[in-house]
């Protein structure tokens, strides 16, 4: 009965959020645009469609990813997994949790690869380029980019280091790489750095920030659970710039 009643708020709550969109719509086609709907069954079915698939979302972010990555982190964290075969084990050493790294970059990586935001930015780019941007290699790329961000998250969230510095350093490369990449490639590499922040990755990766600060003796998770979206958002960038310079270096030297 809780799921019950808690699927009939999230209802509640996403036909109140989507609410403004449908008027706004509306008010623009009918009055400002002054055209009538064309075929009115299938816009309205449309928008129950997302009306549905929005509210189910909720529902399932809450009742499954959100403690998923609770869980997760906690199990990873738990001092009796930790000390393994050993006698004891150092909770205050970032060495200890090597298998929270692993997690950490293979969430990263799974999550991007199923990230529809993601799918729809490859599949345009490989259209728009004729093939030459491989669509496959794109979305592998992006996944590298936030499996490395989100492990070095993560080790920022147990060793407590302030999260300016990595930030500061991440763009500072970014700017750096901006100058001497293919100018192609630029616009797309920092696109694939927001599509990475959408439905599937934000959920888990938040979760598992949240689980992990909560988890690390000395950790707050109200200011180191979060940050490792902006992990997610950057490191994408980073890493579609360097291949498109390894691209243009590989095809500079084949032609040599």
């Amino acid at each position: 009965m809780d799921i019950i009643s808690d699927l009939v708020v999230i209802l509640i709550g996403s036909g109140r959020d989507l609410a403004p969109i449908i008027v706004l719509f509306l008010f623009f086609h009918l009055v400002v645009i002054r055209q009538p709907i064309t075929n009115p069954r299938r816009t309205l079915g449309g928008m129950m469609y997302v009306y549905l698939g929005l509210s189910l979302f909720l529902a399932g972010l809450e009742e499954a990813l959100f403690p998923i990555g609770n869980i997760m982190a906690s199990q990873l964290t738990d001092p009796e997994f930790l000390k393994g075969s050993s006698a004891a084990v150092d909770l205050g050493n970032w060495k200890a949790y090597g298998w929270v790294y692993v997690f950490a970059a293979a969430i990263g990586f799974a999550t991007t690869i199923a990230e529809p935001s993601l799918i729809a930015v490859a599949y345009k780019a490989s259209e728009v380029s004729g093939g030459s941007i491989s669509q496959w290699g794109l979305r592998i790329t992006v996944a590298i980019g936030v499996a490395f961000g989100i492990s070095l998250g993560s080790f920022r969230i147990i060793t407590g280091t302030p999260l300016y510095l990595y930030i500061l350093v991440g763009y500072i490369i970014v700017v750096v790489q901006t100058v001497f990449a293919p100018k192609t490639i630029i616009p797309l590499a920092y696109d694939s750095g927001g599509v990475t922040t959408s439905t599937v990755t934000v959920p888990v990766v938040a979760a598992l920030g949240l689980g992990l600060s909560a988890a690390v003796p000395g950790r707050n998770p109200a200011i180191d659970g979060f940050g490792l979206i902006a992990f997610a958002s950057l490191f994408p960038i980073i890493s579609v710039l360097g291949y498109g310079q390894f691209a243009q270096w590989y095809g500079a030297r084949g032609k040599r």
